[in-house]
């Protein structure tokens, strides 16, 4: 098995309704990842192929990204998310650590130290919509998620890192 599959947390999250979610793909923990180089962790996104980069935060309501996959690098601080919904799964990440979210995946931030920023990026730049369980978008939204390709390379390992495996279903 690949040594670095063992370290990733993977979480399959259900349609609650409002929050889709993602069929088939879990969201990818990588704790720790990144402690040395957490304030580079937007130019390490960049360099494994995953681009149109941003620093900031997470927003406290839920939302999802239909067209896109994302991953989130916590640069500094801490924070609490909910992933799924509000019946979904809460996480703690902290400086260093990196959460890929398959596209559908409803989060939201429930609290954070006020040193907290995250960079966030999306496989091969993709451009990402903003959705929030509107009832009106949410047959759009399902086709759009199940149009999302796999990436082509992990955003902390680039070409030849869990993601590839795990999403692509390859048992080891």
């Amino acid at each position: 098995m690949n040594e670095r599959k063992k370290d990733i947390e993977t979480l399959f999250l259900q349609d609650d309704g409002v929050i889709p979610n993602h069929p088939t793909l879990p969201v990818l923990l990588y704790k720790n990842v990144w402690a040395e180089e957490a304030l580079h962790a937007e130019s390490l996104l960049n360099r494994n192929g995953w681009g149109n980069s941003w620093l900031n935060g997470v927003f406290n309501y839920h939302h999802y990204h239909s067209n896109a996959h994302e991953a989130l690098a916590v640069v500094s601080g801490f924070v609490k998310l909910i992933l799924g919904g509000e019946n979904g799964q809460k996480v703690y990440l902290q400086t260093g650590d990196v959460v890929v979210l398959p596209a559908g995946t409803g989060h939201k931030r429930l609290e954070s130290s006020t040193d907290f920023r995250i960079a966030g990026a999306y496989p091969g730049g993709m451009s990402y919509n903003t959705r929030t369980g509107e009832e009106d978008d949410r047959a759009k939204a399902l086709q759009e998620i199940r149009k999302v390709p796999i990436p082509v390379t992990d955003p902390v390992y680039g070409q030849h890192g869990p993601l590839l495996e795990i999403w692509n279903g390859k048992k080891s």
